[in-house]
């Protein structure tokens, strides 16, 4: 399977890798798709972050239709390997074909979502495939947390079905996507000289994984955990005064690893005895989904200590505070509906930073968890943050476009399409905020690797879901 210059989307695939257009450097692919829409006579909104929307008449037979708007973000996720030295600012992609897999030399290759944006300025550009009023929404720094779209406005569209193409797979459409935000702790720490024996506790062995793809897995969160070591030792009567945390990379990850320094005046035998019995607690319960769990205990040395109350405060908020799986989908087997993460601890000189991801596909699971976390901050006097709030897509049992895609792929492959329902966030939601009504699909050709450098197109898939989209469109009377 060659890559055929002369497939008009594998033409502009190629134009858009021409162009560096990582999160945040999307202006000159922007500029390139106004050029085009003035070139072909289409008119385009392009707003501050470099959104392009353009817009296309119906076909003759078409006019009564409603709208069908076609989306797909133009940043990518710019990743290389230690030994390119490829700059993503000002270099064009270096593509080759491998065994019918499009790839990039040593880098990110952004079919991930240059595939949905080539589809689009193919269908713009071709005047035989019949379809309704086109509103094709090229949006920007998704990768980085949906920034391009949260600024669209409602009024640049009419349309209330939409083909999301950003899907993976051909075969398979999102028919749910979460929403979420970030709850940030910050609590100045007061520290006093210390002269009592400290310990530092490792939580280690723990598998992680993506909060949003995996929290359901009842996997341990090293953060929870290593607090849970020590407050169920002063619930045995023991000693205990922190002295720093620091746990997990991402919020959006499930933390395998976590340290936590303490003191104590109790004896080290007391200490060990408590540990063990919390260890073996915490080996069975993880037993079928994180067996690799293990503890450290080991002596350190430490000058100073956390002021006792404010030590108190910080083990009982994480202590009670939900974490992980807390709601799954009664409409879709499998799904989950609400969740959050402790994802990060980190004491910083005499800072403690506390980040937390919360995920619902509907806004009252946010807004109660925020309300339990935010209350909880309140009872023992911590600060907090809400940022990078965005709205989740809950599913619809009822859904005309879906059942559209469905006919098409019948028709033209004899196969049956498959419904997924994700608990990671996507640009669907914020569409469907601005959008009440509106009916969703996603669409994508398979790919593999995506932000890595190993990242790979699938050509077949990319000339037969193309196939598959234009039937869709011209089947949306």
């Amino acid at each position: 399977m060659d890559f055929d210059l002369n497939k008009r989307y594998c033409f502009y695939f190629n134009e858009c890798c021409k162009i560096p257009h990582g999160s945040k450097n999307e202006k000159a692919l922007s500029d390139y798709i106004v050029n085009f829409a003035k070139e072909h006579g289409l008119s385009y909104v392009q707003d501050e972050l470099y959104n392009v929307i353009v817009y296309k008449k119906a076909s003759a037979g078409y006019e009564e239709a409603d709208p069908l708007i076609l989306q797909a973000h133009i940043d990518m996720v710019c990743e290389k390997n230690k030994d390119s030295d490829h700059d993503f600012m000002c270099d064009p992609l270096a593509l080759y074909v491998e065994d019918g897999l499009l790839k990039a030399k040593g880098t990110t290759l952004g079919a991930d979502d240059c595939a949905g944006a080539a589809y689009m300025l193919a269908i713009l550009e071709d005047d035989n495939l019949e379809h309704p009023a086109l509103e094709c929404a090229f949006t920007t720094q998704e990768e980085i947390g949906l920034y391009g779209a949260k600024v669209l406005k409602g009024e640049y569209f009419k349309g209330h079905r939409m083909i999301s193409l950003d899907g993976g797979g051909e075969v398979t459409t999102l028919v749910s996507s979460a929403g979420g935000c970030n709850f940030d702790i910050n609590k100045k720490l007061t520290m006093v000289d210390n002269d009592l024996p400290a310990y530092n506790l490792a939580i280690r062995g723990l598998s992680g994984g993506h909060s949003g793809g995996e929290i359901h897995k009842e996997k341990g969160n090293a953060n929870v955990l290593a607090v849970r070591f020590l407050v169920e030792a002063q619930n045995r009567g023991i000693d205990i005064t922190l002295v720093s945390i620091n746990g997990g990379l991402k919020d959006n990850a499930i933390p395998r690893e976590c340290d936590i320094v303490f003191t104590s005046q109790s004896a080290a035998a007391e200490i060990k005895d408590s540990f063990a019995k919390t260890g073996k607690d915490i080996a069975i319960e993880l037993e079928h989904s994180d067996k690799g769990f293990r503890y450290e205990l080991s002596e350190v040395k430490a000058d100073k200590r956390m002021e006792t109350k404010l030590s108190d405060n910080i083990l009982n908020f994480i202590y009670l505070m939900p974490n992980g799986f807390q709601h799954r989908s009664m409409a879709i087997e499998g799904l989950t509906l609400t969740s959050l993460n402790l994802g990060v601890i980190a004491t910083l000189k005499q800072q403690l930073e506390m980040h937390i991801s919360i995920r619902s596909a509907i806004d009252s699971g946010i807004d109660h968890l925020v309300g339990i976390l935010s209350k909880l901050c309140h009872l023992f006097e911590l600060d907090y943050d809400l940022s990078a709030r965005y709205p989740g897509w809950n599913y619809s049992e009822v859904s005309p476009l879906r059942d559209t895609y469905a006919k098409v792929l019948k028709e033209l492959f004899d196969i049956d399409l498959i419904c997924q329902a994700a608990h990671g966030g996507n640009e669907c939601g914020i569409f469907k905020a601005m959008i009440p009504d509106i009916d969703i699909v996603s669409l994508g050709p398979v790919a593999a690797y995506i932000h890595t450098p190993d990242e790979q197109l699938d050509l077949a898939s990319f000339d037969r879901t193309y196939a598959i989209l234009t039937g869709i469109v011209s089947n949306c009377h």
